[in-house]
C-alpha cells in the first residue's frame, strides 16, 4: 500500500519536470501536440488490440476454457489505455508497453511466473478437475435404486 502511495506521488513530479525539459527543448506546442498524438495512438492500438482479446476471450469460452491469460491481456489493454490518456512521456512509454502485443505477452508472462497474480476459482483452485473426479466418482458408486450420470439434486429458492 504505501508502494502505491509512494507511486502516486512521486510519478507526477517526474512527469512535470519530464514535460518541463521536453518542452523547453522542442518548444510548448510541439510538446502538446506530442501528448495528444500519442493519446491518438494509443486509443486506436487500444480498440484495435481490445478487440482481438475479446474475441479470443469469447472463443475460448465457447470451447469451454478458462481464458485467464487473455483476461489478465485485458486488464494490461485497460491499464495501458489510461496511462496513455494520462499526459506524460513516462506514463506514455509504459502505457504502449502494456499495449504492444510482444511486450504485453512479456509483462503477463512475467507477472505470472513472479507470483503477483493469481488466479482462484472459489474454494477449490482446480474446479473443472475436481469436478470431473468427482463425476467419475460418483458414477462408480452409485447405491440401488439411484440413477448415474450428471443429475444434481437439489432445491430451489427465490428471494426476493
Amino acid at each position: 500500500m504505501r508502494l502505491f502511495l509512494l507511486l502516486f506521488i512521486t510519478i507526477p513530479i517526474i512527469e512535470m519536470w519530464v514535460l518541463i525539459e521536453v518542452g523547453s527543448e522542442i518548444g510548448a506546442l510541439n510538446t502538446i501536440f506530442l501528448v495528444f498524438l500519442t493519446a491518438a495512438i494509443g486509443l486506436a492500438l487500444l480498440r484495435q488490440q481490445g478487440m482481438n482479446t475479446l474475441l479470443r476471450v469469447n472463443q475460448q469460452m465457447e470451447q469451454g476454457q478458462l481464458p485467464a491469460g487473455d483476461i489478465l491481456e485485458g486488464v494490461m489493454l485497460a491499464v495501458g489505455g489510461a496511462l496513455l490518456l494520462t499526459p506524460g512521456f513516462i506514463t506514455d512509454a509504459i502505457g504502449f508497453a502494456c499495449l504492444l502485443p510482444f511486450s504485453r505477452k512479456l509483462l503477463v508472462a512475467l507477472l505470472l511466473r513472479q507470483g503477483m497474480v493469481m488466479a482462484s476459482y472459489g474454494r477449490n483452485a482446480n474446479f473443472k478437475s475436481s469436478f470431473r473426479s468427482s463425476e467419475s466418482l460418483g458414477a462408480s458408486k452409485t447405491r440401488p435404486g439411484e440413477q448415474s450420470g450428471s443429475v444434481i439434486e437439489g432445491e430451489y429458492k427465490r428471494d426476493e
